[in-house]
C-alpha cells in the first residue's frame, strides 16, 4: 500500500495558491486514476483506490500546513504503510520555478509543513515529491508569496509540472523511486 499525501490549505481562500500545489496534484491524480476523494478520516478528506497493481490512498490533510503532520502520523499509524511508501507532495521555492524534483528524504528546509511531518513522524527518511513554485520578489513576505496564485503568464508551465508530479508518482508506485528519479529529476 501506498499513500500520496498533497500538503496544502482547506478552504476556497487558498484554492489553486502556491502552496497549494500538493492538493492540486492529488487532484489530478484523483481523476486521472479513477479515484474520488470523498471520505474524511485523519483529520483529512482521502480516497482510496488502485495505481497499478498496488492500492493507494490519495490524502489532503485538513490541518493546515503547519500541522500536516497531525494527519500524516495518524494515518501512518492506522495503516503502518512503510516509511518509504508515503509520498508528500509539496511546493518548493528553493529550486527552479515549474521544476519537479523527487527526494527519497531529507530535511525540511524552510517548508513548515514538512518541519511538521518530520515532527510528529520523529523521521525524515519518506520520499517527497517538489514542486517549484518560484521564488518570492525582494520587496515580498514568504508567507503572502507562497499564499498568492500563480500570474496568468505562469499557469502553463505549473500545470505541466503537476502533470509531471503526477507521472513520478505513478512511475514510484508502479515500478520504483529510482526508475523515477532517473527518469524525472
Amino acid at each position: 500500500m501506498y499513500a500520496v499525501i498533497g500538503l496544502g490549505n482547506p478552504g476556497r481562500e487558498y484554492e489553486n495558491t502556491r502552496h497549494n500545489i500538493g492538493f492540486n496534484t492529488v487532484d489530478l491524480l484523483a481523476d486521472r486514476n479513477g479515484i474520488d476523494i470523498n471520505k474524511i478520516k485523519f483529520k483529512s478528506v482521502y480516497g482510496k483506490g488502485r495505481i497499478g497493481n498496488e492500492s493507494v490512498l490519495l490524502l489532503k490533510p485538513q490541518t493546515y500546513m503547519n500541522n500536516s503532520g497531525i494527519s500524516v502520523l495518524e494515518l501512518y499509524k492506522y495503516y503502518k504503510i512503510p516509511i518509504e511508501n508515503i509520498l508528500v507532495v509539496v511546493d518548493d521555492i528553493d529550486i527552479d520555478f515549474g521544476v519537479v524534483r523527487i527526494k527519497r528524504k531529507g530535511s525540511a528546509g524552510t517548508h513548515n509543513g514538512l518541519k511538521s511531518i518530520i515532527y510528529h513522524l520523529q523521521r525524515n527518511d519518506f520520499p517527497r515529491i517538489k514542486i517549484g513554485v518560484g521564488s518570492p520578489p525582494p520587496e515580498w513576505d514568504l508567507a503572502d508569496f507562497v499564499l498568492s496564485r500563480f500570474q496568468n503568464k505562469e499557469e502553463k508551465t505549473i500545470k505541466e509540472s503537476i502533470e509531471v508530479a503526477c507521472e513520478s508518482i505513478e512511475t514510484i508506485i508502479r515500478e520504483d523511486i529510482d526508475k523515477a528519479m532517473n527518469k524525472f529529476n
